[in-house]
């Protein structure tokens, strides 16, 4: 792995939306209603503790999907956007996911925001033949399940939790570490791969504890931290929890070292966190829009159209929702320019090679990884998002 020194702004993102489109250029125009409908909808939580990323995610679909609707229009279909919530919850998504399944106009989702969400919801797809592109979807069990639908654009957990465990071995000198998740798919997966190694780069593990998701008050496993006195705490959560882990952690004087993963990259987790962020770091499956043209030029067009600062998966909302395009245009075009299938639009999605998003380039493998993901790492400074960039790690 080669770190690289530089600064960074992060990004998030998610969607949803929909393709209307005409049956004939003879008997339809690209405005008509009497077309059939093709809609491609996006699974992430709009409301509730995670909404803050669930919501950069949709922005940032929702903004790919209007940039591209001149170019549908002349292929004969009109774009229209379909957002769900899924509140971050997998009985949710699940329940979404069956609604999809069972609207036959839906070719295609966005989604989700978080693994344990995701893993159960696309076996739903699967059963349907929905393809699922995710922006931020990290669990190594999304893709490592061989479903056809399935495909991510963003880091796996095994990549990440390895690439934070050698900045905090190597470069922050950390040779005990105490460790903490939040018993979702996402946190207990990101802290297995994190923890194994750690070890294997020398560190040792002083303690493993668990919090849920919700939960307010730390003060019982942070007493457990500070009797054990580590050089570093990692937490493998989200940012509502993190934040107040953060907070709670400083009053009862641990200056030392926090780390978590990318389901800690918001503002959120600053206006929660306040000045207790400082010193704290973390990985993330999120590049900084602001280190090339693409990227630079979607801040400007997500601020012009929303009057919002990005967030850390705005722009990964706008990447996935832009591969899942790019595969039904040539499914599309592969089925003579007519409506294709379902599984015209799956196939046609899996094998999307070297395209160019606003921060990402994306080349699916045969389980659905993309063959250029990498992670960033980050360090808070002061009470501002985004941090200072500390490394970048690709494969």
């Amino acid at each position: 792995m080669i770190l690289k020194k530089g600064v960074s702004l992060v990004l998030s993102s998610a969607l949803v939306f929909g393709i209307f489109a005409g049956c004939s250029k003879s008997s339809e125009t690209t405005s008509g209603t009497g077309g059939k409908v093709i809609k491609i909808a996006t699974q992430s939580p709009l409301s509730g503790a995670s909404a803050t990323q669930g919501d950069a995610i949709k922005l940032g679909a929702q903004l790919q999907i209007e940039e591209q609707k001149a170019e549908f229009e002349k292929l004969g279909f009109k774009v229209q956007l379909v957002p769900y919530d899924d509140q971050a919850d997998p009985k949710k998504g699940v329940a979404n996911a069956q609604s999809i399944g069972a609207d036959k106009a839906i070719l295609g989702v966005v989604g989700h925001l978080n693994s344990g969400v995701a893993i159960p919801s696309s076996e739903v797809y699967e059963k349907n033949n929905v393809v699922m592109v995710s922006p931020t979807n990290t669990a190594t069990d999304v893709t490592d399940r061989n479903l056809l639908v399935v495909n991510r654009i963003c880091a796996r957990d095994d990549f990440q939790g390895p690439a934070g465990a050698e900045f905090a071995v190597k470069t922050l000198n950390a040779k005990t570490i105490f460790v903490i998740d939040d018993k979702t798919a996402y946190g207990t997966g990101l802290v297995k791969a994190f923890k194994e190694a750690a070890e294997k780069e020398g560190a040792k593990i002083l303690g493993y504890e668990s919090i849920t998701v919700g939960e307010k008050d730390f003060n019982g496993v942070l007493n457990k931290v500070v009797a054990s006195k580590p050089d570093l705490l990692y937490f493998g959560g989200l940012y509502a929890e993190a934040g107040l882990l953060v907070k709670q952690a400083r009053e009862k004087g641990l200056n030392i070292p926090i780390m978590g993963g990318d389901g800690i990259d918001s503002s959120t987790l600053v206006e929660i966190a306040g000045a207790s962020i400082k010193n704290t770091y973390y990985t993330t499956i999120a590049a900084d829009p602001m280190k090339s043209e693409s990227g630079k030029k979607f801040v400007e067009a997500y601020k012009k159209k929303f009057n919002k600062e990005v967030e850390g998966y705005s722009a990964y909302g706008y990447d996935a929702a832009g591969v899942l395009l790019e595969g039904l245009k040539e499914a599309i075009k592969a089925n003579g320019n007519k409506l294709p299938s379902r599984e015209q639009v799956r196939d046609a999605v899996r094998k999307v090679k070297d395209y160019s998003g606003a921060v990402t380039k994306v080349s699916f493998d045969g389980k659905g990884d993309n063959d250029y993901a990498k992670v960033y790492i980050y360090k808070f400074d002061e009470q501002k998002y985004p941090g200072i960039q500390q490394g970048e790690v690709g494969k």
